[in-house]
């Protein structure tokens, strides 16, 4: 797929994994529009990505169809990949479970990003194709202490990447589901603060160039799924 001009958009591109994909793809030609929970993430992102941005948080499940409505009206009506980024996590031992933590993550984790992207199909099926990329975790693949929640969460998206690949094939809209594993980025930092990079953990910027690697294979293929790990995290 040749990126120039694509209309794209990415959620969560404030921080992290988003804003590095935003930034590549920019660069690349594409029409770039990233979401974000606030305002000032939002403008301190675009000086570095150049993309467009809007408030608009997944989790507010109510709201999704009108904030999708504002995200297609910037793109004249039609998205070319949708790339659901935005993803928040907790650890709790199953003693500490609760309800309104499984809701906290579910709500961006799996509902609102199906919810997300049930509004956009639609309209890849009108223009007769489009790309979905979902990102997933290393943790889709396999359970770990205090993972009930972040790690069941991505189980579920894991199963509806597969659901959608099965439904939409015929449409000739390619979805893909990209695991990577720790990731030097703010992820569940209460203050959104980034870390700082380690000489041998992965940085947002091998999963953004493994992104925009699957999205410029020919439309003809498409890689359903794929895990990113460092090279030698024990160095």
């Amino acid at each position: 797929m040749n990126l120039k001009n694509k209309n794209i958009l990415i959620t969560g591109g404030t921080l992290g994994i988003g804003k590095e994909t935003a930034k590549i793809l920019v660069e690349k030609g594409a029409n770039v529009l990233i979401t974000g929970r606030t305002e000032e993430r939002i403008e301190n992102s675009l000086i570095y990505t150049k993309a467009k941005g809007l408030v608009f948080d997944i989790s507010k499940i109510d709201n999704i169809p009108e904030n999708t409505k504002k995200c297609l009206d910037l793109f004249n009506g039609s998205i070319d990949v949708l790339i659901n980024n935005a993803g928040t996590g907790v650890r709790k031992s199953v003693e500490e479970l609760s309800i309104d933590d499984f809701l906290n993550v579910y709500n961006t984790n799996v509902f609102g990003l199906a919810l997300l992207t049930k509004e956009i199909v639609p309209v890849m099926k009108k223009n007769k194709g489009g790309n979905i990329i979902n990102i997933g975790s290393t943790a889709s693949l396999k359970g770990y202490k205090t993972g009930s929640i972040y790690s069941s969460s991505k189980f579920a998206l894991r199963s509806l990447t597969q659901c959608w690949q099965a439904e939409l094939r015929p449409f000739n809209i390619r979805v893909t589901q990209v695991n990577p594993s720790e990731v030097t980025t703010a992820f569940a930092n209460p203050e959104r603060k980034e870390r700082e990079e380690v000489h041998n953990k992965l940085t947002p910027k091998e999963i953004a160039h493994s992104i925009v690697s699957a999205l410029e294979m020919e439309d003809r293929g498409f890689i359903p799924e794929f895990s990113v790990w460092a090279s030698n995290p024990f160095s």
